[in-house]
């Protein structure tokens, strides 16, 4: 007897009618399905059709920036080389090196005043020195000096029968500085602005310590003027003098002016110019100048 637990396998392919309508129904929706997957594109055309348009001008936009900076040369205007600052030095293309040579040296209260002196203080390349130095601005009386090729210059402001004496610093008017080579107005009021707020001069030492004044205007200083005769100047008492008093000579500000006070409470009377390099703070490259304004 045959077992009644195994069936046919054609059994599963025997489907009534409804079923086999039900069927072609199925085969014919996957058969459409599928030919529209091919024919119709789905993805969102328009949307992206616009949003590319929109990123492809603004691309376009960002190129032509960028090529015209690229293309772009910044116009440089005329300049004293003396005052280049880190980062113009940085933009004229410097080293860190370079404009730390230039720095230390007008630290020194000096000045270049050539192409030439430029290169020897920085050591720039031949190179960037090409580049630059045609927009190098040098003072009026750099540019005259070397038109005139070092003619002594007091020639053209004197009268050939007058002889320029030596004088007194002090007695100094404007003009009188003005003929000096190298000073013009500024720096001839400069001069006497310094003498006012001291009294008088006690040294040509000092002309050192007025900004403005080249070491080659120093020298022409020296040689037509002096201090001739025994300063009218009334010494400060450093030892009486209060912190009010102190603040009131040129050289002393009031952190100065306090740690003498203090030295003094704690050491007693200051005897000498020796005593003043020992307070704290004190000038002391200017020492033996402000020494002969002081009473001890």
């Amino acid at each position: 007897m045959p077992s009644t637990s195994s069936t046919p396998i054609r059994s599963y392919f025997q489907f009534s009618a409804t079923q086999q309508s039900g069927i072609f129904v199925l085969l014919g929706l996957i058969f459409l399905l599928q030919l529209c997957y091919f024919l119709i594109d789905f993805s969102s055309s328009e949307n992206d059709s616009s949003e590319k348009q929109e990123w492809l001008a603004v691309q376009s936009e960002i190129d032509s920036l960028k090529e015209k900076n690229a293309t772009t040369v910044y116009k440089m205007y005329p300049f004293n080389p003396n005052f280049i600052t880190d980062f113009k030095g940085y933009k004229l293309g410097m080293s860190v090196a370079e404009i730390d040579r230039l720095l230390d040296f007008r630290k020194t209260n000096r000045y270049v005043n050539s192409v030439t002196e430029f290169q020897a203080v920085t050591m720039v390349s031949d190179s960037l020195l090409q580049t630059i130095s045609p927009y190098f601005k040098f003072p009026d009386w750099v540019t005259k000096r070397k038109q005139n090729k070092f003619v002594d210059y007091t020639k053209s402001k004197f009268d050939k029968k007058e002889r320029f004496v030596v004088k007194d610093i002090n007695e100094a008017s404007q003009d009188d500085l003005i003929k000096i080579y190298g000073i013009g107005p500024a720096l001839s009021e400069r001069i006497l602005k310094e003498k006012d707020k001291l009294g008088s001069f006690v040294s040509m030492e000092q002309m050192q310590h007025i900004w403005g004044l080249s070491p080659e205007v120093i020298e022409n200083l020296n040689k037509y003027f002096n201090v001739t005769a025994s300063p009218k100047i009334k010494k400060l008492k450093i030892n009486d003098a209060s912190v009010k008093e102190l603040l009131q000579f040129p050289f002393f500000k009031y952190a100065l002016a306090k740690e003498i006070v203090t030295y003094r409470s704690m050491n007693g009377k200051i005897q000498s110019s020796a005593d003043l390099t020992k307070i704290n703070g004190f000038p002391v490259e200017k020492i033996n100048i402000i020494a002969l304004y002081l009473e001890f």
